[in-house]
């Protein structure tokens, strides 16, 4: 399994990212954070660990420099946080170990729209989209733009953003499906609750992030 520690030099800036890569990947699983969060999320790493144990690469990284994180509204800047999951994407395309990998996205909170925003202008390059208690009304506009594959994965007591996913889940036009996990809340912190999430990306991915001849 290789194990990269990597600066991404985008255009404005320069990005810290954890490339975790299995024996026999067959695709590369993009993080796109919620706000405050960053590439050492305790959640979003428990979630990684849990998919590179099916032969799927993880890439975990900081949207925002640790500078750019002090100033609270960039957190919730979705604009700013897709360009750079969107130079990232385009980077991780590139790149000689990953350029030949299908890539998903795994977007947490405010990261999930940022993340089916990014799907939305990469069209087909994007094989799979999962948000966590994600707010992807927050681009509902978008969303009939998507053509990833598309998993809603939301707590059954996180009643708000439950009415914000079946908004935003009507609008999606792409291969979609929408998992409301019992008795978890917005962090899914409640015992087992991750893995339950967790379970459901890796069906998803396996499904949707393997192309035929991998």
């Amino acid at each position: 399994m290789k194990k990269l520690d990597i600066d991404i030099p985008l255009s404005a800036v320069t990005l810290k990212g954890d490339l975790v890569l299995p024996e026999n990947a067959f695709g590369i699983v993009v993080f796109s954070h919620g706000s405050g969060s960053s590439r050492f999320s305790p959640r979003n790493k428990m979630v990684a660990e849990l998919i590179q144990q099916q032969n799927i690469g993880t890439f975990l990284f900081d949207l925002l420099t640790e500078e750019e994180d002090q100033i609270y509204e960039n957190r919730f800047n979705i604009d700013l946080l897709t360009n750079r999951l969107i130079e990232t994407t385009e980077w991780l395309m590139a790149n000689e170990i990953s350029k030949d990998m299908p890539i998903g996205y795994f977007g947490a909170s405010t990261g999930a729209a940022s993340a089916l925003k990014a799907a939305a202008y990469f069209k087909n390059s994007i094989k799979a989209v999962v948000s966590r208690g994600g707010r992807p009304d927050m681009v509902m506009d978008e969303l009939s733009l998507v053509t990833a594959p598309t998993l809603l994965i939301v707590g059954g007591l996180d009643i708000a953003v439950i009415r914000m996913n079946k908004m935003a889940f009507a609008q999606l036009e792409s291969v979609k499906e929408m998992k409301i996990i019992p008795d978890a809340t917005h962090l899914f912190e409640e015992p087992e609750k991750l893995s339950e999430v967790a379970d459901l990306a890796i069906t998803w991915y396996k499904t949707f992030l393997r192309t035929p001849e991998r």
